[in-house]
């Protein structure tokens, strides 16, 4: 099995390959319980900080599209989660809530991250809503996408994405194949995000092959294990988040009902929802202005800037 170490490479040839530093941030490393971390950096020190978390099949620069819009008031700091992207693999196939959260929490202290604002994209949005609410005192504001309580337990989101997890490959037989495995997944993405997607999930193999970057059958596993005891109900976290939250639902999403969007404002006044239209989970991806304006709009709150 490839480990999660051979994936640092640059891709060359026929598929990705890296852009610029100044288009996706400055790369740096770091460990966290024992394994060795990538994130990528936007902004200067000294100005606000926005952590930003990725979901399950995904990567740090996902977000290099909103880090650009933000670096110019922020700093920016994204993460590779464990076995993803250029973070090492998991030996131990640990691809759960709590370590993504233990995480979070070395990497806010390592860095020195006293105050900060929490943005975090399905997977990413679990360990946000989680960390945020057990470190009330280091999060400003909480930023969600597209994900809530139930979301990943049951649903017409949930049994898609078990679908698809239970029948990823293994590898691509050439470049081609990848692109339209992605496209076939997600028929409406765009082609910047597609391109973006094909740049930092893939690594070129031996005889025209294509590789994941990724711990694919270790996160399938993870997330196919249908242990109670691993799997977090997101309601007492949501209800004891006590910083000014923004969830962003995409209109056409699978994957967060809005009724449950709904029923999260009013049971936590502090949590605000907002539904962009025609955009499905990948909100981020599928409307990005919308995106952008509507969190560069709650980031002018004086209570998420005070």
């Amino acid at each position: 099995m490839d480990s999660g170490t051979h994936g640092r490479g640059e891709a060359t040839g026929n598929g990705p390959s890296a852009a610029g530093a100044g288009a996706t941030g400055k790369d740096r490393f770091i460990t966290l319980n024992g394994l060795r971390a990538h994130y990528v950096e936007w902004g200067e020190p000294g100005r606000p900080v926005i952590v930003m978390l990725h979901g399950l099949r995904s990567y740090a620069r996902t977000f290099a599209p909103l880090a650009a819009h933000l670096a110019g008031s922020h700093r920016i700091l994204a993460v590779d989660a464990r076995g993803r992207g250029d973070s090492d693999w998991d030996p131990q196939g640990e691809y759960y809530t709590s370590a993504y959260v233990s995480d979070l929490e070395q990497f806010a202290d390592r860095l020195g991250l006293e105050r900060f604002i929490l943005l975090g994209h399905s997977m990413g949005g679990t360990t946000s809503y989680v960390y945020a609410a057990r470190h009330p005192d280091r999060v400003t504001a909480l930023i969600v996408e597209d994900i809530g309580p139930g979301s990943s337990i049951s649903g017409e989101g949930a049994e898609r994405i078990k679908r698809e997890m239970d029948a990823i490959p293994a590898e691509f037989p050439h470049f081609e194949a990848a692109r339209t495995y992605w496209r076939t997944l997600r028929p409406g993405i765009s082609e910047a995000a597609l391109e973006s997607r094909l740049n930092n999930t893939l690594r070129p193999g031996t005889c025209g092959r294509w590789l994941w970057k990724f711990d694919m059958p270790g996160i399938a596993k993870a997330r196919l294990n249908s242990d109670p005891a691993r799997q977090v109900d997101l309601w007492p976290h949501v209800d004891g988040l006590r910083c000014p939250t923004l969830v962003i639902r995409g209109g056409a999403s699978d994957f967060l009902p809005a009724a449950t969007a709904e029923a999260m404002t009013a049971r936590n006044p502090r949590v605000r929802a907002v539904e962009i239209p025609g955009a499905g989970h990948y909100v981020h991806d599928d409307a990005p202005d919308l995106f952008h304006h509507q969190i560069a709009q709650f980031l002018t709150d004086p209570e998420v800037n005070p």
